[in-house]
């Protein structure tokens, strides 16, 4: 069975509305679309690190019971996990503050067996931080070399704005190693002041792949991949409740729209159709749409069931 890797950072997310607590859940980026997927019926993996306290046990549990394996997450045993103030405007936004007790991190993990086609999601400042930049690296040139498929959320906050210059030689290692690339308008205009996804895709994208997702809230998905393929999806409108895990579950839909319609590595160093493409992106749509509609950050144990027979996302006169 195909699986899905993940590794990232876990914190535990404090989510206020009019400067009132109004709930407490595990999150982080790449951890919010793990669960998703582990909902959905996919085989997935995490690998992270977390403190050893109350709140550790608490997320090492709970991707347990939505069926993830946390062997790979690391316990820092003199150290308390990270919390993340998540303050919810009238457009059901999120300002973030964040709180982190790791003064000396060491990411320390067994390599978890990858298989060829398997799929490993990355991103955000945990695949940037100079300080476990050596042994995120290392994993992700291990899995390419094992025949995975590669997949990098840039999702670049602008509290690291002053490390741009410091950070830019892993982002570019990033963008090289990565098979699908993506980011959002507001990544790329804290990165590179750039607010087009052409100009984006043109300047700072196609020299390493041709393939490019840019999204941008409400406003159509933007695809630019092989043999000149751009395209836009509409987003549809829909009543939100909060915007937190909106784009961590895009990237869940678009890898479970990749592994339900059996789209390889092979495929992918083609490129795909565009049905293939129509597929994988309404299925992103889809789980984001589905995660705007609560406090949590990821999509409900309900849509999971109805989505994991297969019957949704399928790829229409498939090639």
């Amino acid at each position: 069975m195909r699986k899905v890797i993940g590794i990232g950072e876990t914190v535990l997310d404090i989510i206020f509305r009019d400067d009132q607590p109004v709930s407490a859940i595990p999150g982080g980026s790449t951890f919010n679309a793990i669960i998703s997927l582990g909902r959905c019926g996919v085989a997935t993996e995490f690998i992270s690190e977390t403190g050893n306290d109350r709140v550790g046990r608490y997320i090492i549990q709970f991707l347990r019971d939505n069926g993830c394996n946390a062997d790979a997450v690391n316990v820092y045993p003199d150290s308390k996990s990270p919390l993340s103030l998540a303050f919810l405007n009238d457009q059901n936004d999120a300002e973030y503050i964040f709180y982190k007790d790791h003064p000396k991190d060491r990411l320390d993990f067994a390599y978890p067996q990858v298989n060829a086609d398997d799929l490993v999601l990355f991103g955000s400042y945990y695949a940037l931080n100079p300080v476990i930049r050596p042994q995120v690296k290392g994993f992700l040139e291990y899995a390419h070399q094992r025949g995975a498929i590669l997949y990098y959320d840039v999702n670049f906050r602008a509290s690291h704005q002053t490390e741009v210059m410091k950070l830019t030689p892993n982002l570019l290692e990033n963008f090289e190693m990565a098979d699908i690339v993506r980011g959002s308008s507001e990544d790329f205009q804290i990165l590179f002041k750039k607010s087009d996804a052409d100009a984006v895709y043109r300047s700072q994208i196609s020299f390493y792949t041709k393939k490019f997702i840019y999204t941008q809230g409400a406003d159509p998905v933007e695809l630019r991949a092989d043999g000149g393929l751009s395209k836009r999806y509409p987003v549809a409108s829909g009543e939100t409740v909060s915007t937190i895990g909106a784009g961590d579950n895009f990237n869940a839909g678009f890898l479970f729209g990749l592994v339900k319609n059996g789209i390889t590595r092979a495929d992918i160093q083609r490129g795909l159709t565009e049905s293939q493409w129509d597929a994988a992106i309404a299925s992103g749509l889809q789980f984001s749409a589905e995660a705007c509609k609560s406090l949590d950050n990821y999509v409900s144990p309900a849509f999971g069931k109805k989505v994991s027979g297969g019957e949704y996302f399928e790829i229409k006169n498939k090639k």
